[in-house]
């Protein structure tokens, strides 16, 4: 198996996983089944290489003719074509961490968006428009109206990268057919467009809360290494 890059769901943080961090195992079935193939169940656990953190993530796909045997040992071809299904073991679901400060309503509906996402896209990517909208409407203040026209009120007030992700994702397929309708109308939502939805609600987060957050923090240090300066000089006189 080839070394990539990873980031780790528990700690985020970004590294390079190798042999030395990951363990992969297969079980092969040659029952007869529905799709009259041989099925393979391939298992993967990688344990995060931060020190700190060292959690173990397990994840698991099964597959149809995809084994090549060579005496006790098997390759196997990760082909999306041979893929029947595939399951988040361990954690549930991909949902980054986030700081408390964020709104609760919108985790929570980031979180419950990212656990359904394979089980249900549809009501995955209805979470994360909600969400997308409790984010407009509360870091930004938008007036209340339907999806697209919120959006609109912040067309002036954002990086146009930023803007330009949201327009995108808007246009992606139906979900963006149907983003100024109702937000709890989606029809025939695929995995991939409810993934592109929960990925945007993440930037946003990190590029709106979390830097706002981080720029308050820095502000306040000059702030407040001026007013000890500032007694400082008070103390002299």
């Amino acid at each position: 198996m080839s070394n990539f890059t990873w980031e780790c769901p528990y700690c985020n943080h970004k590294c390079y996983i190798t042999q030395n961090n990951i363990s992969n195992a297969s079980n092969t079935f040659h029952l007869s089944n529905k799709f009259e193939r041989q099925l393979c169940l391939n298992t993967y656990v990688i344990v995060c290489p931060n020190t700190s953190c060292a959690e173990v993530v397990i994840s698991a796909s099964l597959h149809r003719d995809i084994s090549l045997f060579m005496g006790d040992s098997a390759i196997f071809n990760s082909s999306t074509d041979s893929l029947l299904e595939k399951w988040q073991l361990r954690p549930f679901s991909q949902a980054k961490i986030f700081p408390s400060y964020i709104p609760f309503p919108i985790l929570n509906d980031y979180e419950e968006a990212c656990k359904i996402r394979d089980l249900s896209p549809k009501a995955s990517a209805t979470l994360a428009r909600r969400c997308l909208q409790g984010i407009l409407r509360d870091f930004w203040e938008v007036k209340p109206d339907n999806l697209n026209k919120e959006i609109d009120q912040i067309e002036e007030k954002v990086d146009p990268l930023i803007f330009d992700a949201i327009n995108a994702v808007r246009q992606l397929g139906n979900i963006g057919a149907h983003m100024e309708k109702n937000i709890n109308l989606i029809i025939d939502v695929a995995p991939d467009e409810a993934q592109k939805l929960i990925e945007l609600i993440e930037l946003l987060l990190e590029e709106w809360y979390i830097a706002r957050h981080r720029r308050q923090e820095r502000l306040q240090s000059i702030k407040a290494i001026n007013e000890t300066k500032q007694e400082e000089r008070k103390a002299t006189n």
